[in-house]
């Protein structure tokens, strides 16, 4: 089966599952600080935004506007009645295009793992075509580089892809965005790369 499918597939059968035991990730912090640098009623894409819960419901409660973008149509039924004032698309995050959003900033929790690690590249420079210049992204990597199959994720198989944090940092610094927080969370058991990133004003 192509990832692609097993991603959508997998998703699909635990969606309530994955978002109910999703609030163990700590990361209300990195919301709040990336909140901190946004600007009254900003504009946020969230790809991979699973059910919408707590990362998109936090910016709406926020005043912020939210687009999420998620491959699972179950994930995305869940979203839509779980944050009903935000936008979301089913979308293959791997056929973003270019300049296809013009947003504020990105956030992505737990999601670019998925694609194919040789593709990372290519979709942090499709982020940078969404944002303005001193955009925001807010995004988890892998911490250590492996690809494969895991049997056992909430009871299915799924697919994840990785470089290690060094590598990951590299990707996005080549993707012209600023890295100013860069660090290993180890919410929920786990761990994970934390980037948060400012685009390069070009004016400057």
């Amino acid at each position: 089966m192509p990832t692609n499918d097993l991603i959508h597939e997998s998703y699909n059968k635990i969606a309530v599952d994955y978002s109910i035991k999703r609030d163990q990730f700590k990361n209300l912090k990195y919301l709040e600080k990336l909140n901190a640098l946004l600007k009254p009623k900003s504009t946020i894409l969230d790809i991979g935004c699973g059910a919408g819960i707590p990362i998109d419901k936090y910016f709406i409660e926020k005043g912020h506007r939210i687009i999420g973008i998620d491959i699972s149509e179950k994930q995305i039924e869940l979203a839509r009645k779980n944050v009903i004032k935000a936008k979301f698309e089913i979308k293959d995050i791997s056929k973003l295009k270019e300049n296809e959003y013009q947003v504020d900033a990105v956030v992505s929790f737990y999601t670019i793992f998925h694609l194919k690690k040789e593709t990372h590249a290519d979709i942090f420079k499709k982020i940078n075509s969404f944002l303005p210049n001193g955009g925001l992204i807010l995004i988890t990597m892998g911490s250590t580089e492996w690809e494969g199959i895991e049997d056992d994720f909430h009871g299915v198989k799924m697919f994840w892809s990785h470089y290690d944090s060094k590598k990951n940092a590299e990707i996005v610094k080549n993707a012209e965005f600023e890295i100013f927080l860069d660090e290993i969370d180890t919410s929920g058991g786990e761990k994970h790369q934390i980037i948060m990133a400012r685009k390069f004003d070009k004016k400057s």
